[in-house]
């Protein structure tokens, strides 16, 4: 079952630091140096100090970084910057947004979800995969990507240190009728939210919940959802390595212990905010590779149709994708001749081979044709050494990056939808590298979750 509970957040006071958009902050795997000073100078309690603790003059070691945001917490707790909400709550969290043409409004709720190994019950036996119907699976935790472990030794120490959940995992269900959520929406009609917009323009809005019938709806609805993370997969594995911790210890005090549980945003599978943008492929080390040798090495598998060159060809080349649909069409613009051609799978035959352990519906995965038959397969003989990947996510980052010849092959690659999240997680297989981008990436720092009695 999917344990959904309500909990006491501790939540920025605004009267003590203004905007909420000058103390949140995107998560931390998102921020590069040069974000991580913006943000530490937009305010001197940024939730940047929390998150990505800045190396400073003097350090000790690596673990002062732990040790100080730590002090951050609890300095911020002490004088009221951070307080803690006097009623069990559910916090609706809205985001509001524009992608290519479409104006959307993604919406979901944070609580906290009771932890659960991947694929089973609360520690019981895996449970059986779910049909395509959503039925059999009868609640679970699946992930979909491969995790690292240098990321989860960071979060685990920053995790020990703050005894915090300081950002959320972005968790997804099946529920077509969107009926989870009516409840809190109701909840909610006419109350002025709290709001925040960040560096992107996108306008993250939220209202803590405490009605207890409202509540309980919900926690009733979604009791039979799996549960499908979207992102954050690193955050979820560290929190389960805290508890078990804990729980080796000695430390974890029954059930209800807060380490049991994970700070998680719900958002319906059909709920018509989702978007999951493309992840294109900017290849370096293949000098001097032409439209015509891309020709040439795949015309056996693919039907290759030359759009043109220019940005107005990328363009186009990309609006033809998006008519097909197809997770077997791709885009690739060769930067030594500047043509971009559309490639149309006609034989994927040789998958079976190359990607023989993984399942069929993996196999036809826009990426995992993209990288095992076109790229490892296909186009390794043209390679003019070890391939570098950079992941882009704009068809304008693309064009900028061939007309700045900072790569030697552009490669457009269509997304993967969430009916192949839920098909391939459901099987208990991880999705390719950079296969998803549920855009826009929650905040921190709206809501933090103890784990621990404070």
């Amino acid at each position: 079952m999917a344990e959904v509970h309500p909990f006491r957040a501790w939540r920025y006071d605004l009267s003590q630091v203004g905007s909420l958009s000058d103390v949140t902050a995107p998560p931390y795997d998102v921020i590069d140096a040069r974000e991580q000073k913006t943000l530490y100078e937009r305010h001197p309690c940024n939730v940047v100090r929390l998150i990505l603790n800045r190396e400073e003059p003097g350090d000790a070691g690596p673990e002062a970084r732990y040790t100080r945001a730590a002090e951050f917490l609890r300095h911020w707790k002490s004088e009221g910057i951070l307080f803690r909400e006097r009623e069990d709550a559910l916090y609706v969290y809205h985001q509001e947004f524009d992608w290519d043409g479409r104006h959307y409004v993604r919406k979901g709720f944070l609580g906290r979800l009771r932890l659960e190994e991947f694929g089973t019950r609360g520690g019981d036996p895996p449970i059986p995969p779910l049909t395509k119907g959503g039925r059999g699976g009868g609640g679970g935790v699946f992930p979909h990507e491969q995790t690292m472990s240098g990321p989860k030794a960071d979060r685990l120490a920053l995790t020990r240190a703050c005894r915090m959940n300081l950002s959320p995992v972005f968790g997804l269900y099946p529920d077509e009728k969107t009926g989870v959520q009516t409840p809190l929406e109701e909840a909610i009609r006419g109350v002025t939210p709290l709001e925040a917009t960040d560096d992107l323009k996108v306008v993250h809005r939220m209202w803590p919940v405490t009605d207890a019938a409202a509540i309980n709806r919900v926690r009733g609805l979604a009791a039979d959802k799996p549960i499908f993370i979207a992102d954050g997969h690193h955050r979820y594995e560290t929190a389960i390595n805290y508890r078990n911790e804990l729980r080796a210890a000695g430390k974890l005090g029954g059930e209800q212990d807060p380490a049991n549980f994970v700070l998680m945003h719900f958002v319906g599978m059909s709920d018509p905010g989702l978007a999951i943008l493309p992840t294109h492929r900017l290849v370096s080390g293949m000098d001097g590779l032409t439209a015509d040798a891309v020709r040439e090495a795949l015309a056996a598998h693919f039907e290759l149709e030359t759009i043109g060159s220019g940005s107005d060809a990328a363009l186009g080349t990309w609006e033809a994708m998006q008519i097909e649909g197809r997770q077997g069409v791709f885009g690739f613009g060769t930067v030594a001749d500047g043509t971009w051609q559309l490639a149309r799978l006609t034989d994927a035959s040789p998958m079976s081979e190359l990607a023989r352990d993984q399942s069929e519906a993996w196999r036809a995965l826009g990426v995992s044709l993209l990288h095992r038959l076109v790229l490892d397969h296909l186009l390794s003989r043209r390679s003019s050494g070890e391939m570098q990947f950079r992941y882009v996510h704009r068809l304008e980052e693309v064009t900028e990056a061939m007309a700045g010849r900072s790569c030697d092959l552009a490669c457009l690659v269509s997304p993967a939808g969430i009916e192949h999240v839920r098909e391939i997680a459901s099987g208990y297989e991880k999705m390719p590298p950079k296969s998803t981008y549920f855009y826009p990436k929650l905040l921190s720092g709206l809501v933090l979750n103890p784990l621990a009695a404070q």
